[in-house]
């Protein structure tokens, strides 16, 4: 093989005084070899083997000897084959040069020293006395000898320690020292109490270095010079050394450096001045053509001495466990274990923050720590919030300071930002504003925020943007590219400089919901009286699926203004507008915290013309033209024409007729006009309608005259007639006035069919008031006189009764929508007065249920009475429960009576919640007693929670009444439904089955109740009238009608009984 072409030998690093390390190097190429011949003199012996293991060139030796010059160290390579069962060995020549190196000798043991007072003459003038030998005392003068003992076995030494920086004699004479950021030192374990060894770090020029020991004050020398006795051992064998280095340190300022030889075991010196001393003694070797080397772990022993005499033994303790407990944002509390007592005067707290070393100084919001500071207290004040800090304690004795503890890192949590504020920049964009504390170290705000991603489908925060920390006290941020009409939430954090980053706060969020954008009106249409009218919201990829949109708002002003809502996922609308009319229309997104309104599109309808044209009161000379307004109309313009003429005759110009009515004047007689009637509105005329008149002749002729004569006889005996049916209407109404009973006149028949002007007063239905108000101590009287002939005059009154409201629209229960939702064809709410839902989704309809506000003794809208819930609509009835707050139901049904379904079960049958619609429904408790059932539910809608009352009477039979004896019961359930109605912030909701008999029976008997406690008359009729005025046939049939004035002569009969009892009181007391 070919030989090796050059050799690096360098120390085993964990163990140089038995191991070394060799690198060889040579040609790979077409070099092979299988073990490597190694040749070396160990002193005077020459040692010769092969080695294999070497990798990569390398290889390590751990047997060789301590302190041993190993020289003329070659290397060849080896190659080894088989041939016919013997081997073949080649070695290649050697080319490189050889080497030689010495390995470390071990160093010396047991390491002590002893401190005598030579000067003698001083202690006898002090003492009196003249010891033989004078020697150090810890913390005192020299009194005795001192004996300060090195241990072999290594201290144990931190990870702090470990680039301590004390010189190293094998390098150079100088001294080489490391200036880490916190000063280390060797540590020496001591062998028993008495013994020590003082450890002193050098002073360092570093000013983020501690100070260790306070200059020495000149003083007298009273007590030096000392005598310094040092002793030690040899090396643990086999070591080979050929002696001994002693290097004396005072203070890092004197060195003095001597050699003995090996079979020296004892140094002794006298010290002349006071100070800090360092001594170490170490091994070396140099026999054979190596290098002198010496040991390589140098052991020293510390200690001082005070001008006044006292020693200090070196600190090698340092401080275990240290703690650190945020108290504040500003404080924190140290605690540590050590073997020293507590003293503020026996540590030193070493607090720097790590934040400001990492902030440039334009940018650093705290002050404090930012260069070290040491203290002696335990409590660490002026933090700032959100800073980092490392704290180190050290441990001191008088001048001297022990190692440091190891560094602990500490942050304190930012305190967040306050007043965020969000300034709303359109539908797309915002503006977050906020203020941070004065005092705050912090590296970025973070600006979050959460919402639904559409493209994700997920709901989740995001970060937004992040703002470098800056002095300012306010921060902005301008949020662009939102989704309008979108439900958002925003966060702003203060995240630190530390490691790991603390962020703060979650708690400083504000929500907002987004404008929508303007609609766009797109279309609009006028035909058959309707105005249809079309949008469109965004682009054509705008989903308003998962958008906070609520719904549209339609709205047409003219000189009425109206408006309706469109549910949101509808863009058309079709409104009825009054003819004749210009308006302007606009559609506005609505959210719930915002709108956005499109631009107006203006439109004119052009006016309709009159209806029902017809004429009345006709002379030889005049006409009176009577007709219907319909819609907006400015002014009317009246032509006439003679038929079969071209004489025109016209009103005066201008013609300005301001009323449905005119009279034209001045005509022929018995002669036939042509006239029209033209509506006009905004300067523009409608279509004329037409109609054909006739005058009056002014001569008879006699056929006129015969029949003239016949007319007035007509007239004779309809007048006697008359007269004959006015007696008789006379005494039927003194009949009538004294059973109360009253009569009027509907007109709504010839209204419908257009033979009244259309702005007449409707008729008396409206504003009449049927009453016949009773005294109660007439009461039984009246009662008597009402039932003869069979009930005769109730049957008079509740005929009466049947011809209220039959002109009051319910055009809502009619639509084709709606007439599912009506249990019964017949009876339906009134439009003014009916109970209208509020709904997300708003179609037509979506708002109506069969149920009227009915006025009550103490409130205009005291309860609601509706229909039994079908299955279609009990979701409904529980939307309305919750939405009118209402916390009474009042049942006054069987689900099923006479095999026939009246009402839906509409509640849970069982304690286990029941969803109906977005509602939960659940039944907490139910008691069942003989006459009626109690119930309680708990009915909640997301974050809302309500309580009902629901209270069943089951005896009482459709189209009826309950029996007599039942009366009693009756009222003792309405008197108990009354007494929890003071708990009830809403309506209170009564329903039967079709929501008019029982209902009307039972509201009339709460209402009745009250009255007849505060008042000494009733009027029945009045308040029966008054509620079929808001719901059509309230108290369904005469004999509900009859039962009411029954059940309360009961009541009278109760109130005079109380009265009775209440006198006999009064009476008592006066005769005492």
């Amino acid at each position: 093989p070919l030989p090796v072409t050059s050799v690096s030998i360098y120390d085993y690093k964990p163990s140089p005084e038995t191991g070394v390390l060799f690198e060889i190097h040579y040609p790979e190429k077409y070099n092979v070899f299988t073990r490597v011949n190694i040749s070396y003199w160990e002193g005077k012996d020459f040692r010769t083997m092969l080695y294999k293991d070497f990798f990569k060139g390398k290889t390590v030796f751990n047997h060789w000897l301590p302190g041993i010059c190993y020289s003329n160290i070659t290397f060849q390579l080896v190659s080894e084959a088989t041939f016919n069962k013997s081997t073949l060995v080649e070695y290649s020549g050697i080319s490189h040069e050889p080497k030689q190196h010495r390995t470390a000798p071990f160093p010396p043991q047991n390491i002590s020293v002893r401190i005598v007072n030579l000067n003698k003459n001083n202690w006898e003038e002090e003492s009196g006395s003249f010891p033989e030998e004078s020697f150090l005392k810890p913390q005192d003068v020299i009194e005795k000898e001192k004996l300060l003992h090195f241990t072999d076995d290594p201290p144990e030494i931190s990870s702090a320690n470990t680039s301590s920086g004390w010189p190293d004699f094998n390098s150079s004479d100088e001294e080489t020292t490391l200036q880490p950021y916190w000063w280390d030192s060797e540590t020496v374990t001591p062998e028993s109490e008495d013994e020590f060894v003082s450890v002193l770090p050098r002073e360092d020029k570093n000013n983020n270095t501690v100070s260790l020991i306070e200059k020495s004050t000149s003083a007298p020398l009273s007590f030096f010079p000392v005598q310094m006795i040092l002793n030690w051992l040899p090396p643990k064998p086999p070591t080979a050394f050929d002696g001994f280095h002693i290097r004396i340190e005072r203070e890092e300022n004197s060195t003095e450096f001597l050699t003995v030889d090996e079979e020296a075991h004892e140094f002794v010196t006298e010290l002349n001045e006071p100070g800090k001393y360092k001594l170490s003694v170490t091994t070396f070797s140099s026999s054979g053509s190596c290098e002198t080397r010496g040991s390589q772990s140098a052991k020293s022993i510390s200690f001082y001495i005070s001008p006044m005499g006292e020693w200090i033994e070196e600190l090698t303790e340092k401080p275990q466990h240290v703690r650190v407990n945020v108290l504040s944002s500003t404080t924190a509390l140290l605690s540590w274990t050590s073997s020293q007592e507590s003293d503020s005067n026996n540590t030193i707290v070493s607090v720097v923050s790590l934040t400001c070393q990492k902030q440039k100084e334009s940018q650093r919001l705290e002050k404090h720590y930012c260069t070290q500071v040491n203290s002696s207290k335990s409590i660490i004040e002026n933090l700032v919030p959100g800073a980092q800090y490392q704290v180190v304690i050290y441990l001191r004795k008088g001048p001297l300071i022990g190692p440091p503890s190891d560094p602990v890192t500490f942050a304190i949590v930012p305190t967040g930002i306050k007043d965020l504020m969000l300034y709303p920049l359109g539908p797309t964009a915002v503006v977050l504003s906020w203020t941070r504390p004065y005092l705050g170290a912090f590296r970025k705000y973070v600006v979050e925020m959460f919402y639904f991603n559409p493209a994700t489908m997920i709901s989740e925060w995001t970060t937004y943007y992040e703002i470098a920390a800056t002095v300012s006290l306010t921060a902005s941020v301008r949020i662009a590219n939102l989704l309008p009409a979108w439900y958002y939430n925003f966060r702003v954090t203060m995240v630190t400089w530390g490691e790991p980053e603390l962020s703060c706060c979650d708690s400083s969020t504000i929500s907002f919901i987004t404008a929508p954008v303007a609609p766009e009106i797109t279309s609009v249409e006028y035909f058959n009286n309707l105005l249809y009218i079309s949008w469109m919201y965004g682009d054509d990829t705008t989903n308003l699926s998962h958008s906070r949109m609520l719904h549209w708002m339609v709205v047409a002003e003219g000189k009425k203004k109206i408006k309706k809502s469109v549910t949101r996922n509808v863009m058309t609308a079709v409104l009825n507008l009054p003819p004749g009319d210009i308006y302007n229309l606009s559609v506005t997104a609505c959210t719930e915290r915002g709108s956005n309104t499109s631009l107006p599109h203006v439109v004119k309808l052009e006016p309709a013309p009159p209806k029902s044209l017809f004429a009345v009161n006709k002379t030889q000379t005049s006409v009176t033209l009577l007709w219907v307004e319909d819609g907006v109309v400015d002014f009317y313009k009246v032509f006439c024409q003679q038929v079969g003429s071209n004489q025109e005759i016209k009103l005066q110009e201008p013609v300005s007729v301001f009323s449905h009515v005119v009279t034209i004047s001045s005509l022929l007689p018995a002669t036939a006009y042509n006239c029209s009637v033209t509506s006009f509105s905004h300067n523009s005329p409608s279509v004329p309608t037409f109609i054909a008149i006739s005058t009056m002749v002014t001569e008879m002729n006699p056929n006129v005259v015969v029949i003239s004569v016949l007319a007035i006889l007509s007239i004779l005996l309809i007048g006697l007639l008359l007269v004959t049916l006015i007696i008789l209407r006379k005494k039927h109404l003194q009949m009538a006035r004294e059973c109360g009973a009253g009569t009027f006149v509907n007109f709504a028949s010839l209204e419908r069919d257009g033979k009244l002007p259309y702005n007449w007063s409707k008729n008396g239905l409206k504003k009449r008031k049927l009453t016949n108000p009773v005294q109660l101590d007439d009461f039984d009287a009246y009662i008597k006189e009402m039932a003869k002939d069979s009930d005769y005059k109730f049957s008079l009154q509740f005929e009466e009764l049947k011809l209220i409201g039959l002109d009051i629209p319910h055009f809502a229960a009619d639509l084709p929508l709606n007439r599912c939702k009506n249990r019964y064809t017949n009876i339906l709410p009134y439009d003014f007065s009916r109970v209208r839902l509020v709904s997300m989704n708003e179609e037509e309809g979506a708002d109506y249920i069969n149920a009227n506000y009915i006025p009550g003794y103490n409130s205009p809208q005291e309860y609601i009475a509706t229909q039994g819930p079908l299955p279609e609509t009990r979701n409904d009835f529980w939307k309305m429960v919750l939405q009118q707050r209402s916390q009474i139901i009042v049942m006054l049904t069987q689900c099923n009576e006479k095999r026939r379904v009246k009402c839906d079960h509409y509640w849970p049958f069982t304690e286990e919640p029941i969803a109906y619609g977005d509602i939960t429904v659940e039944m907490t408790s139910e008691e069942e007693h003989s006459d009626w059932a109690y119930r309680s539910f708990r009915i909640s809608y997301a974050d809302e929670m309500q309580d009902v009352m629901h209270f069943n009477y089951t005896a009482w039979p459709d189209h009826g009444v309950p029996t007599t004896n039942a009366a009693e019961s009756i009222m003792q359930f309405v008197q108990m439904v009354r007494q929890h109605s003071t708990k009830s912030r809403g309506p209170m909701i009564i329903h039967c089955s079709a929501g008019v008999g029982r209902t009307g029976t039972f509201i009339a008997l709460d209402r009745l109740l009250q009255h007849v406690c505060d008042h000494e008359y009733v009027d029945i009729l009045g308040l029966v009238s008054d509620m079929r005025s808001f719901r059509m046939s309230m108290v369904q049939t005469e004999e509900q009608y009859i039962f009411i004035h029954q059940c309360v002569q009961l009541m009278w009969m109760k109130k005079k009984r109380q009265f009775c009892i209440s006198d006999v009181i009064y009476e008592n007391v006066s005769k005492s």
